[in-house]
């Protein structure tokens, strides 16, 4: 039964500051290229789905590391997940660290080059009552950028029963323990190829089923989305668009999902919500600021029919 009040998402990871260049086309190694647009906006896996939480109707919030009081960059980070309405009591702020800044290109067709500095200092945050984070949330979605961090949020949330979806983004090891606590884990194309050392999406999907007990689905771009049901490997198709700025597309799906698991739609419904919602952040330049609002994503979804 889908909920009628809007739920609680934590969010659980990484926050980025994204400084998004639009070029006709990347240029050659050590060649230059103008850009007659650029935008400076929030990013990281965790705090675009939150964002996107927050603007497809869903109660926000952001647990994650950041630089101390005197660094610009996270103020500003955290300045804008104000504006956006997403809580942020879970922010560790590290001393003496800075938060991480990403140097972006998209392309004519969409497509993105990323460079990232991060502070290893930052890499040390712990959350201090895990517990208590998770107390009043709906659903968990975290992402594994920093395991050691959000694997406590992790099983803080399954003592308690509360739903977790893991945005598996970051390649790792088949074992990893992680994998064993989510009742949902969706994985990027390139994650679940560096982790299996398979480039066939559907038997990578095959190999990680044994990992887990959780619903297993990897996107890839706009190629169908693929999951496991029944013991088989099966496939939705996403949405065709013209896509202009696939930077935070992922997360945006994640974000969807989330929010949709936790309003009681199935996975496969989740995923079409998501897969909606992505695709609409698609066609619009500026990573982040692109996710879409619910109505947006209702009216897209109901000329699919």
């Amino acid at each position: 039964m889908i909920s009628s009040s809007p739920p609680t998402i934590l969010c659980a990871g990484i926050a980025v500051q994204d400084i998004v260049f639009r070029v006709a086309e990347f240029p050659l190694p050590g060649g230059k290229c103008m850009t007659n647009e650029f935008i400076v906006v929030s990013g990281g896996c965790a705090v675009n789905a939150a964002i996107a939480v927050a603007r497809l109707g869903g109660k926000a919030h952001y647990a994650g590391p950041l630089g101390d009081e005197s660094d610009n960059v996270s103020n500003q980070l955290m300045a804008e997940m104000a504006r956006e309405g997403i809580d942020t009591s879970g922010v560790v702020r590290v001393a003496g660290a800075t938060a991480p800044v990403s140097g972006i290109m998209v392309d004519a067709a969409g497509e993105r080059m990323i460079v990232t500095h991060r502070d290893k200092r930052i890499e040390t945050a712990r959350v201090a009552d895990p517990d208590r984070l998770v107390a009043n949330v709906s659903l968990l979605l975290a992402d594994n950028r920093f395991p050691d961090l959000v694997r406590p949020i992790c099983e803080a949330a399954r003592r308690r029963g509360i739903p977790i979806v893991l945005d598996a983004d970051r390649p790792t090891v088949e074992d990893d323990p992680l994998f064993a606590i989510p009742t949902h884990v969706i994985f990027s194309g390139e994650c679940l190829r560096a982790t299996t050392g398979l480039d066939d999406l559907s038997a990578g999907l095959q190999r990680m089923a044994p990992r887990t007990q959780a619903f297993l689905a990897v996107s890839d771009g706009p190629g169908a989305v693929r999951y496991i049901a029944d013991g088989a490997v099966r496939t939705m198709p996403v949405f065709k668009v013209d896509a202009i700025d696939t930077l935070a597309a992922g997360d945006v799906f994640h974000a969807g999902i989330a929010l949709a698991l936790a309003e009681g739609r199935d996975a496969v419904s989740a995923m079409r919500f998501g897969a909606a919602a992505a695709g609409l952040k698609c066609t619009r330049f500026g990573g982040s600021m692109g996710a879409p609002k619910r109505a947006e994503v209702e009216a897209f979804l109901a000329r699919q029919a």
